[in-house]
Parts: C-alpha cells; structure tokens; sequence
C-alpha cells in the first residue's frame, strides 16, 4: 500500500510553497552588495506592505521569541512596570521572558479560551494615575488556545493611558487583519514560519517613531537586538551582521505570493477556511475551547479533544497523513489544534476534518463520518456563490 502523503495541518511551521523552497536554492551572494541591497530594499518594502505600515520593518535572525526580547530592551529600562495581558500560553511566556529581563512585570490573566477585556484592561490603567506601567503586551492571536484578540480596542484603552503597546502577532501576522499605523502601536513582531509561509529562523518586528526614539536613550544592556546597529544598517539597505540570506530569497517569494493574493483576499481565504474548520468541528459534535465564537481564530482551531489527544493526533498522523496539534501547557491533555494558516486552501480543511472524523470513527468515538466534511462544504458552497 503507497504510504499516505502528510498534510501539515499545523499552527506553525506551515508548509512551504513550492517556489519559496525553490528560491533557497539560489547561489550565495554578497550580502555587502548591490545584489543583496536590491533583495533588502524589496522584502522591506513588501514587508511595510504587509504590517500596514510606514516605519521600517527590521529582519532579524531567530524565532518569534526574539522579538519579544527586542521589543523590551530597546524601549525600557530596568526595573520598568510593565502589564502583561495572557490569555494563553504564549502571552505566559512574554511574562516570564520580562521578568527574567528584570522588569517589575504584572500579570493579567484571562481563562483559556477567553479573548482579553478592553474595558478591564481600560480599569486597570484608569487605576494607574501616576503612569507607572510603561508597556502593555498583547497577543493578537493566542496560538495555543485559537482565540483572537480586538486588538483595536485593547490599543485605543492603551494609547489614552500613554503606555506602549506591544503586539504579538506571530501567528496573526497575513492572516488576520491588523493595522499597524492606523491602530496606533508602538512595537509589532511576527515569525516568519506562520502565514508568511517560510521556514523558521526569521523574526521581523516594526517599531513606531515614538518607540523607536526610546531606543536612542533607555539603557537596557543588548547587543545581538540592539535597535540602533540595526536602524542604522538599514539606513543602508543592509542587516548589522550577517543575515540568513536563503531566508531573504524564502521571505522575498513568500511576500510575493502575498503581493499577488492581495492581503484583503488572503485575510478572506483565512476567514473562510476559520468559519469552515469550526462549522466541520460543531457537525462533529465537538466543542470548541474559544467561549465567544466571534473572537475564535481563522488562522487555528482549538478543539476539547473526546479522547487522549495523543492519542488522536497518532492515528490522524500515522494511519491517514495528517498532522495536527497538541495542547500546551495546562491544556496538553485535553485539546488538540487544527492549524489553517499560510500555503493552507479550503480544500485542506476538508481533508483535515475528514481525518479527524475517521480517527475518531476508528477510535468508536464517532458513529457516522461525513458531517464535518458536509458542513464545511455548506460554508464553503455558500462563500462561492456570495
């Protein structure tokens, strides 16, 4: 029997379009010469194109990670009251990378499968009359739990109070809209492994004039994430050290794709693909961890898993070819995710929920396949017909 070919339905890595594969196969090149400064000045601008921005748009080497680091030492200093919105696991890792820099960090924590309160989070700051939290750092999407923040709304409370705002958009990114300059905020960071369909190893964050001005006087110690260095190789269509340059040819054929799709049409293919996965979910009978169905997140679906969720990904994995996602942390054993976001169409969606439901089928936690399927079909044949 021909093994099954694997279909990566993940919140990230995402699979890799052919020809983003292809372009890092180029030769190197001189990345101190005009070849590499051409390369630069296209991925920048495309890059501005895609963070609905003006300010530059820095590539750095490394994970999403990073970019929480560069964002705080380059706009704080040491001791710095910072409040840090969770809603997930990944907003709990912000928190813990400010505290181990030093900065006196508050945590503000909502259930799993909540989106953050504006208004709460409005209260909080009204109760700091004497300015001493200094940043807000959000999630726009909370990868692990497939809940969207209003980003908008949590800027706009965070702007009347005068603190930065710091967000998180690694798996937000090209897949949910987001304006950077018209929302108003100060520090915006994604991976390059996500919806922009390229491998991992780059971390690419924009700074607003007003954070990036901090940058120039705070005195947090950084060297490899110093701001200035990199501002200031920008200024010549370069990076302060040297850059993963097949990354830049990967990222350079991701953002044309993008370019091409129109960012309006692939927020509309995500959206597509979010309403799809869940409709295929509630068919199945299962329950989706986001409580409000409006906040639930078109880049990964987040599912209460009706049997050990390792369990369920092996045999999805194994026995049919598709790769879906764990829980973290507290949610490890009691959810399991579909990711739908970059080189991901409608029609992977349906292959992922007609997995599931035959895992599930196997497993006698299911009596009758083909509703998911059905389901996401109706949203889809609906889409189509507009």
């Amino acid at each position: 029997m021909i093994k099954e070919k694997s279909l990566l339905m993940l919140p990230g890595p995402t699979p890799i379009p052919p020809q983003v594969a292809a372009a890092m196969t180029r030769p190197m090149i001189n990345h101190r010469g005009e070849a590499f400064f051409t390369l630069f000045d296209e991925v920048s601008a495309n890059l501005k194109y895609v963070f609905r921005t003006e300010q530059p748009v820095y590539v750095f080497p490394g994970a999403g990670s990073g970019g929480w680091e560069a964002a705080l030492v380059n706009t704080l200093n040491f001791g710095d009251k910072v409040l840090s919105v969770t809603i997930g696991d990944f907003g709990d890792r912000w928190f813990k990378v400010a505290g181990a820099l030093g900065f006196a960090v508050e945590r503000m924590e909502f259930a799993a499968g909540l989106a953050a309160d504006p208004a709460k989070i409005a209260e909080r700051l009204a109760a700091d009359t004497d300015k001493q939290i200094k940043a807000v750092l959000i999630q726009h999407n909370e990868t692990s739990t497939g809940v969207t923040n209003d980003v908008q709304a949590i800027a706009r409370v965070v702007r009347e109070h005068g603190a930065l705002i710091m967000v998180d958009s690694v798996s937000g990114m090209a897949a949910l809209p987001l304006e950077t300059d018209a929302w108003d905020l100060d520090v915006v960071l994604t991976g390059a492994q996500k919806a922009l369909m390229c491998p991992p190893g780059l971390s690419l964050i924009s700074f607003s004039e007003r954070a990036r001005a901090l940058s120039q006087t705070n005195k947090m110690p950084r060297f490899f994430w110093d701001l200035k260095a990199v501002h200031s190789a920008y200024t010549k269509r370069q990076t302060p050290y040297t850059p993963a340059i097949s990354l830049f040819y990967a990222l350079q054929a991701a953002l044309q794709m993008l370019r091409e799709e129109t960012l309006e049409n692939t927020w509309a293919r995500h959206r597509l693909m979010g309403e799809m996965c869940r409709a295929g979910v509630k068919a199945m009978g299962l329950e989706l961890l986001a409580k409000d169905e409006a906040r639930a997140s078109n880049a990964v679906t987040a599912v209460m898993a009706p049997l050990e969720p390792k369990v369920l990904r092996k045999t999805a994995r194994d026995r049919l070819g598709v790769q879906l996602a764990g829980g973290q942390g507290a949610l490890e054993s009691s959810i399991f995710r579909i990711g739908h976001l970059g080189y991901v169409t409608p029609n992977d969606v349906l292959q992922a929920l007609a997995a599931t439901e035959t895992t599930l089928a196997l497993h006698g936690k299911l009596d009758n396949v083909g509703a998911a399927v059905g389901a996401a079909q109706q949203v889809w044949v609906a889409r189509l017909r507009g």
